[in-house]
């Protein structure tokens, strides 16, 4: 540390720290570091107004050791609001951190940290995960304009469309009369997925399709 102060429990070790904190974020450079940990656990409590610079850095260091061990930060104060009513202070919290040599506030996440946060995104993932819905089996007939609609072309603009939760099945076409035919195909749908009213209504009869089809009907609509 560049410099030294002593008996921070006193109102000249705590002018001293006042002095040498005007336009300071931190003890050290623009982040925090051991200096500030180590200055932080020498003061007692968090220094009255009379010691504006002390306070503000006082209330930085606190929020940073909350946010970080936040089961160790008793007694402080964050943004004037306790972040516990337990007695122990936060000094002591963290002059039994300083002891342990795994303390690291500053260095980069351990391979076990890195793991646990990977976890904990996968299980968030997991749970918000939109679960898949029952399955239906859906019978169409779909209908021609007239007896010189091309009905492989009318096939093919049909199974054009895709869709996730659309499968297009077995196929045939069924004599109507007057020498017309109709498509009855069947089709496999995810039920929160893909609306048959809606697959008729926004692709079945609308251009490109609806130059062949000239309507569409559900014959048959079966859950799985």
């Amino acid at each position: 540390m560049a410099v030294s102060f002593s008996d921070l429990h006193t109102e000249a070790g705590l002018k001293t720290l006042e002095e040498f904190l005007a336009g300071k974020t931190y003890i050290s450079g623009d982040q925090i570091s051991r200096d500030d940990i180590k200055v932080f656990a020498a003061v007692s409590r968090k220094p009255g107004g009379e010691f504006p610079n002390v306070c503000r850095w006082y209330e930085t260091v606190s929020s940073i050791i909350a946010l970080r061990f936040p089961g160790d930060a008793l007694g402080v104060k964050i943004a004037n609001q306790a972040a516990s009513s337990a007695p122990a202070p936060a000094a002591e919290a963290v002059k039994a951190r300083e002891e342990d040599d795994d303390l690291d506030l500053f260095g980069d996440e351990t391979e076990e940290e890195k793991k646990a946060a990977e976890e904990r995104e996968a299980a968030v993932k997991a749970s918000s995960k939109k679960k898949e819905s029952g399955k239906s089996s859906v019978l169409m007939d779909i209908k021609p304009w007239d007896d010189e609609t091309d009905m492989k072309k009318l096939e093919e603009a049909v199974r054009s469309i895709e869709m996730p939760g659309l499968l297009w099945g077995a196929s045939k076409l069924v004599p109507v009369g007057y020498g017309i035919k109709k498509l009855q195909i069947m089709l496999t749908i995810v039920d929160d997925l893909v609306s048959v009213d809606s697959l008729i209504e926004e692709h079945l009869t609308v251009e490109p399709c609806s130059e062949h089809v000239q309507s569409c009907d559900i014959v048959a609509f079966n859950k799985i």
